[in-house]
């Protein structure tokens, strides 16, 4: 896996897919429920689980090695969704078990996919 050359690039393309990934995430769960797609709102929606991702970043170091599944990933998806859920329970946001099972699964999908195809295109 591509380790920080020194000028960042790496960790700036892979923390870009992951926010990236999280807005999308949240823009497919606000769409869902029929939730206004403003900016505001997605943004309202969105910065727990970017939190989360943040912290998941500085927990492992992932500019070092942004584009690993494992540490990087796996604990850049739990930080998302563990901080996230947490956050939005201190703000009154909904934490239902349903919710929580489909945010996982879909963050999932979508932080460990792209690592995931990522790591498949460097090994073809």
């Amino acid at each position: 896996m591509p380790v920080d050359d020194g000028r960042g690039r790496p960790a700036v393309i892979a923390l870009f897919a992951d926010v990236v990934c999280v807005v999308v995430f949240c823009t497919i769960g606000r769409r869902s429920h029929a939730e206004g797609l403003t900016a505001a709102g997605i943004a309202q929606t969105a910065w727990p689980f970017l939190a989360g991702t943040g912290v998941g970043w500085l927990v492992t170091a992932g500019w070092r090695r942004p584009f690993s599944v494992i540490p990087v990933g796996l604990v850049v998806w739990v930080c998302t969704v563990v901080v996230g859920m947490v956050l939005r329970k201190l703000t009154s946001a909904g934490v239902a078990p349903s919710f929580v099972v489909v945010a996982s699964v879909s963050t999932a999908v979508l932080l460990l996919g792209w690592r995931s195809a990522a790591a498949l295109v460097r090994r073809g």
